[in-house]
């Protein structure tokens, strides 16, 4: 079941949507420009090509209950 869950949200990104959980999170792909990068060991500027890439956006629920069990830790 948890297999299933997983390939229907990659099906649904893979497709361009985005995927929103309730009280947990949402997941969006998101398009990033091409730019100029630079090897930190060479300092050679180095292309970086254009690129999709997943973003997760934790809801406010998530948050709470992560803080909330945070606090009682400390």
């Amino acid at each position: 079941m948890v297999q299933a869950v997983f390939q229907t949200l990659s099906d649904t990104l893979a497709g361009g949507d985005s995927v929103k959980l309730s009280s947990f999170g949402s997941f969006q792909l998101r398009d990033k420009t091409g730019r100029v990068g630079r090897n930190p060991k060479t300092g050679e500027e180095v292309p970086i090509d254009p690129r999709r890439v997943l973003v997760f956006k934790p809801s406010q629920v998530l948050k709470d209950q992560i803080d909330k069990a945070l606090s009682k830790k400390s």
